[in-house]
């Protein structure tokens, strides 16, 4: 486990969809420039922070 879901940080849900929006967004841009190692890194990670945040969280 990387990041602790149930982090205090991560108690807004804004927060916790930046967190996954933001590198998923990064990774279409790498795509866009032609950088598939860099929009796979980016595009996983955006992808492990939803299944932290959203699947694995407990509710407050």
């Amino acid at each position: 486990m990387l990041i602790d879901p149930n982090a205090p940080f991560f108690r807004r849900l804004w927060v916790r969809v930046l967190c996954v929006v933001l590198p998923l967004l990064w990774a279409g841009v790498e795509v866009s420039t032609g950088n598939p190692f860099w929009a796979v890194l980016f595009g996983a990670a955006g992808l492990y922070l939803a299944y932290e945040l959203f699947i694995r969280r407990k509710p407050d």
